[in-house]
């Protein structure tokens, strides 16, 4: 069995993702200029499939095809006296006086053995296919400029790290290749409307929109504050849909069915399932964990660095604790969080949950439903699942001490 290649790696120290190609026992790269895996892969698929394409054609074949018995288009003098009328697709036998005798198809079946030999691959051309093939979205190549200096000012300013970190980055590159590394100072809102005509074509939810377009215009207003620019192109340009998916919460014989089911899925995978259940957290924040902390005997995470209001300390259930290691140092969870969500999709369809409303998000709704059945206080369901809205009091304090947070969040179970 033939091993998986992937064609997509990052050297060490870049952010960069570069498309890399095996041409007689050599590597050829090239950089995508992108630091969002799946961007990458649009990007480099023009490349691999030519590079595929060549490899293909080098391989040793049969190629079928045929020869004609007689040259068409002209009368051929048959043994008998008599004539052959050779067309294309047949033969036509005429008697001396001019009857037709018979008709068969002028065409010989032929085979052919090609590349008999395992021909070399042309480096050259590969290296002038990437210089030359043409690829619609390819960014172009990042200009540093001073609104590059201002982008990691923000970033750096705002604490901007992790998933959140690579994502504002990658918004931020794309849309300087949407407008050709054009100013901020120079744009209009229609420049702000590139951006998001590029992702509403990718078929993007008007929330998912507004979230990527969040960073820029963030970031845009910091500068206005600093003083570096006065006209903000990011703001008002995502047009207000009510296009959100209708998420439904796994029901308790759901939730039955996965539980049964749950060895289909890798250790890390169950631990990720369990956790996303038993606490309500996003994909990403549970793939954000980087270490525990201790409160009163209670051990406790802190997710949420996306935005401030989602920032939170969320205690580790019971329910989880068995399958957890006995301190958690470094990332609990490494992998990509776009993977891991279609594993636990597919998983969830595997297994009979087929509601394209149901997904691994509905685990969240699923942990909102069941506070709420149990009596906890709206305050102490937004310190465990996250405030939906930045509030003055939100920021007071430290919160509500872990072991009353625990108390709450065990009520959520699996």
């Amino acid at each position: 069995m033939s091993r998986k290649r992937d064609y997509l790696f990052k050297r060490p120290g870049s952010q960069f993702w570069r498309v890399r190609l095996q041409v007689n026992g050599r590597s050829v790269e090239r950089s995508l200029k992108t630091t969002d895996r799946a961007q990458a892969e649009v990007l480099a698929l023009p490349f691999i499939t030519e590079h595929k394409q060549r490899l293909l054609e080098a391989r040793p074949r049969l190629k079928t095809g045929y020869v004609h018995k007689f040259a068409p288009g002209r009368a051929h003098a048959a043994p008998d006296g008599g004539s052959i009328i050779a067309t294309d697709q047949g033969l036509i036998y005429l008697s001396p006086d001019g009857a037709v005798v018979r008709q068969e198809p002028n065409r010989i079946p032929t085979t052919e053995l090609v590349n008999a030999r395992l021909m070399p691959v042309d480096g050259l051309k590969v290296h002038r296919m990437f210089d030359a093939l043409e690829c619609p979205s390819r960014p172009t190549p990042a200009i540093k400029n001073g609104d590059d200096a201002l982008f990691e000012l923000y970033l750096t300013h705002a604490d901007v790290t992790g998933y959140p970190e690579r994502e504002a980055r990658a918004v931020w590159a794309l849309f300087k290749s949407l407008t050709d590394g054009k100013a901020l100072k120079d744009c209009t809102r229609d420049d702000g409307r590139k951006l998001v005509a590029h992702f509403d074509e990718q078929g993007l939810k008007s929330a998912s929109i507004r979230k990527k377009v969040t960073w820029l215009r963030a970031a845009v207003n910091f500068a206005i504050k600093e003083g570096k620019l006065s006209f903000n192109p990011f703001a008002g340009v995502v047009p207000e849909k009510d296009d959100a998916a209708r998420r439904v919460p796994l029901s308790d014989e759901d939730m039955a069915a996965a539980l049964r089911n749950l060895d289909k899925l890798t250790t890390a995978d169950q631990l990720v399932f369990r956790l996303l259940a038993a606490t309500g957290m996003r994909l990403g924040e549970a793939f954000n964990i980087d270490g525990e902390h201790t409160e009163r005997g209670c051990r406790y995470v802190i997710v949420g660095t996306k935005t401030e209001q989602s920032k939170r300390r969320v205690p580790l259930p019971k329910s989880v604790l068995l399958y957890l290691p006995k301190k958690i140092e470094g990332r609990l969870f490494t992998g990509d969080t776009n993977a891991a969500s279609k594993r636990l999709n597919t998983f969830l369809n595997e297994i009979g949950i087929i509601d394209p409303n149901k997904v691994v998000h509905s685990l969240r709704h699923r942990a909102q439903d069941q506070l709420r059945a149990a009596g906890c206080p709206q305050d102490i369901r937004e310190a465990l699942l996250g405030h939906e809205k930045k509030t003055v009091a939100a920021g007071y304090g430290r919160g509500f001490p872990v072991p009353l947070l625990r108390k709450w969040i065990d009520k959520i179970g699996l």
